[in-house]
């Protein structure tokens, strides 16, 4: 069923079959849309409804698009399902991230090989025993476009939560037992940043088989901070998003190879 006034568009990102390029970058901030579209030739605003904008243009002659989701599991997920039946089969997730080891410094890349399904949103898809991982070809091909770039990167684990405050002040929750308790076990195995959105976005994708991976810029570290390590403040989210764009270019490359 669907709830659209208009029925040839999907009801929450209000776009259509055919708006919408096969390869989507997935940013959070619907402010971060038109940024990353200058990227793209010929870009144009396709929709802007509730957080989801859209914008779609070309990159190597191939339609591609950027659709914001908003924050969290359950807005990414809405946006994937509905993006999948306008004709998106490759996504990936630009955002950021807070850093977990002490090794990763405010500015550096994350890029997620699979992610840790402490939120909601997966667990009505898949039973949590199933893995939130990345599509392979998704994040080979983030890893190339880092290292073209020559940008510092991890390649690893992530953590996905649904409070963003659950996580930065744990201890003060009443469930603040079982935060820290697991807070510190994700730490102990190389666990490599916090976010919001990489488990709900792999699980689905794995739901709908389709692609998805995600890369992040670490914007500080509470870890480095405990150590009084160097902990500076980074917002600017350009050096990720390049990664996505290269990283596009080559899943292009690849898949015109193989079609």
């Amino acid at each position: 069923m669907n709830y659209s006034e208009d029925p040839n568009k999907q009801y929450h990102i209000q776009v259509g079959k055919g708006e919408v390029g096969r390869y989507v970058i997935l940013p959070g901030d619907p402010k971060r849309c038109a940024k990353i579209a200058k990227y793209f030739d010929d870009p144009v605003l396709i929709a802007d409804n509730r957080e989801y904008v859209t914008y779609t243009g070309y990159l190597d002659g191939v339609k591609v698009s950027v659709t914001s989701t908003g924050i969290g599991g359950p807005s990414a997920s809405i946006a994937m399902e509905e993006l999948v039946n306008c004709g998106a089969d490759t996504f990936i997730r630009v955002g950021t991230c807070g850093g977990m080891q002490p090794e990763v410094k405010s500015g550096d890349a994350v890029i997620a090989t699979g992610a840790i399904r402490m939120e909601g949103t997966s667990r009505e898809y898949a039973p949590i025993e199933f893995p939130a991982v990345a599509d392979l070809a998704v994040t080979n091909a983030l890893v190339l476009s880092a290292r073209e770039l020559k940008q510092e990167y991890f390649a690893g684990v992530v953590q996905c939560k649904d409070a963003f405050y659950g996580q930065h002040s744990p201890e003060r929750m009443p469930v603040s037992y079982e935060l820290l308790n697991k807070g510190e076990a994700w730490k102990r195995m190389g666990c490599l940043a916090s976010e919001m959105e990489s488990a709900a976005l792999f699980i689905v994708a794995g739901a709908l088989h389709v692609r998805a991976g995600s890369v992040f810029l670490v914007v500080a570290n509470q870890e480095r901070e405990k150590l009084g390590l160097e902990n500076p403040v980074v917002h600017d989210t350009d050096m990720a998003i390049r990664i996505a764009i290269g990283a596009i270019r080559e899943l292009i490359r690849q898949d015109k190879k193989e079609s």
